[in-house]
């Protein structure tokens, strides 16, 4: 395997939230350059006036056009914007989400030339993001239709669990609407995959929560864990996938059985995310699987309100971009392995998380 440096693209997300000021908490020991090669994709201009407000001294930035100039011992940065841009910290605004896309856009499209070897996403406000160009919920559904991927998940990531959804961002009244076995099995077969390759798990256990209480108590109160939850998990069975349930959101949870699964597939948003946040909010880490490069970003927002005050905490951010670094290496051992399967693999890394 290639002993060389991972370059990590880094996004700068929403330039009025707390985006730069965990970007600089996470790169300021210098130790990382011996790690990684950074290239942050926004803007040198919004990048000093940030500095000066969270009163951060002395550190400086390697401007470049593209990823493939990086600078392997600096910290790099690609200008996406023009000089005129205009910080409203605290603000959502038009010109805040338009520089968010921009950033993003130039990112991906060095990502896909190769020019970066992952993708961090720092915080983006979707409203303000939203336009003609950019006619997504968030950043996965962007990455998918970029790389051509119709089968993805956001799987939330911690050292204590993993959860994955089947429905995203949309309103709690569409959720068992969308609910179809086609599309529950589909996230089994993408959670399974990519914990196998990405978290080189051997054997994934996958519970799979129902979406009425009690996970609809045998029919009592919805049929949705009948007519599709469960001939879901039935046919991933069938395939070999240890899928198993419907279990009851509340139970799993507050039991603590969940230390028994690998990772939890929940029905919606805030049914996997509420009890993943109450749990790990401050290592917590976005990962989007099923794409054919690698995307991370920390579990929280914009956070508009401490912007500029120096208040944010960077590990969900820091441990978003060791997670990318990590799968990318998990990837690369997965190709060598299956290119070679006599290849004898490192027994740590194949031993269940």
């Amino acid at each position: 395997m290639s002993t060389e440096k991972v370059k990590v693209a880094i996004t700068q997300g929403d330039i009025n939230g707390i985006g730069y000021e965990v970007i600089f908490k996470t790169l300021s020991d210098p130790k990382i350059l011996e790690i990684y090669t950074p290239v942050i994709y926004g803007s040198s201009k919004v990048a000093a006036y940030h500095r000066k407000a969270l009163n951060i001294p002395n550190f400086s930035l390697n401007s470049v056009r593209s990823g493939e100039e990086a600078h392997p011992k600096r910290v790099n940065i690609v200008n996406c914007l023009d000089d005129n841009v205009r910080v409203e910290l605290g603000k959502a605004t038009d010109t805040g989400g338009q520089a968010a896309f921009e950033a993003l856009k130039k990112a991906v499209e060095d990502l896909q030339k190769g020019a970066v070897d992952v993708l961090v996403t720092a915080p983006i406000n979707k409203n303000a993001t939203f336009s003609e160009s950019f006619n997504f919920p968030g950043h996965t559904e962007y990455l998918a239709e970029q790389f051509g991927t119709k089968s993805h998940i956001m799987l939330m990531v911690s050292s204590k669990l993993k959860v994955g959804v089947v429905t995203g961002h949309i309103p709690l009244k569409d959720v068992a609407g969308q609910l179809t076995i086609e599309k529950v099995l589909d996230k089994i077969r993408v959670l399974d995959k990519t914990l196998r390759v990405d978290f080189t798990v051997r054997k994934p256990r996958i519970a799979v929560l129902g979406v009425n209480p009690h996970a609809g108590d045998e029919g009592l109160l919805g049929n949705e864990e009948i007519n599709i939850i469960k001939p879901a998990i039935d046919v991933a069975r069938d395939e070999g996938i240890m899928a198993l349930g419907p279990y009851p959101a509340d139970g799993l949870f507050g039991s603590g059985d969940v230390g028994r699964f690998d990772a939890v597939l929940a029905m919606y948003h805030d049914q996997g995310l509420a009890p993943f946040k109450s749990i790990a909010f401050s290592e917590g880490v976005n990962f989007t699987g099923g794409l054919p490069v690698i995307r991370t970003s920390p579990d929280h927002g914009t956070a508009f309100g401490i912007a500029g005050e120096n208040k944010a905490d960077d590990t969900s951010f820091r441990e978003a971009v060791y997670l990318a670094i990590d799968v990318f290496k998990q990837r690369k051992m997965h190709e060598e392995i299956s290119a070679d399967p006599l290849k004898p693999a490192d027994k740590g890394a194949l031993d269940s998380e």
